[in-house]
């Protein structure tokens, strides 16, 4: 798939990005052309993809429609939790699905994570810091894409879907 300038995409865990232009650069005697992406959420950073390169453009995905997000809501309650007992396995496995990418997956993760974490408090206790940290992860890429495409702040992200999925309830 062929990205154009002013595109919105969302590229590897870099998350929502606009592509601002493209631009040849002399690299080892080669011209090799770049998508020159600008993180929405942070404008102080640039990210240069390799037009010739399959692996790194295929981490470039289509950003969402409303449509499909509130769809992803509605079916929020549904999704089966995954959570991995082993905990070196699950650092790996969750690793793997933040870095894929796939808004499903991640939905399943943040789910998993978040109930986790709820029982967790319950115990008077804190959630594994490598378990924290893979789910603000997630949390950031799904959130900063749902904030885009709703025209809303990352930070309300949750509440929406809260108070979405209790409309839905009724």
């Amino acid at each position: 798939m062929r990205f154009g300038v002013g595109d919105t995409v969302l590229y590897g865990t870099q998350g929502v990005c606009r592509i601002e232009r493209t631009e040849k650069q002399r690299v080892r005697g080669n011209d090799i052309e770049y998508y020159v992406l600008c993180p929405v959420y942070n404008e102080n950073s640039t990210v240069f993809v390799p037009m010739q390169n399959d692996a790194l453009v295929s981490k470039m995905r289509s950003i969402l429609s409303a449509e499909d997000i509130y769809e992803m809501i509605r079916s929020m309650p549904e999704e089966d939790t995954i959570w991995i007992d082993d905990e070196n396995q699950r650092k790996l496995s969750y690793q793997q699905l933040i870095n894929e990418g796939d808004r499903k997956k991640l939905v399943q993760l943040i789910k998993t994570l978040y109930l986790h974490k709820l029982s967790q408090e319950k115990k008077g206790r804190k959630l594994h810091q490598s378990d924290e940290s893979m789910l603000k992860q997630a949390e950031k890429l799904l959130y900063d894409e749902f904030a885009l495409v709703l025209n809303i702040q990352p930070e309300e992200v949750l509440p929406f879907i809260m108070e979405q999925v209790e409309i839905t309830k009724k």
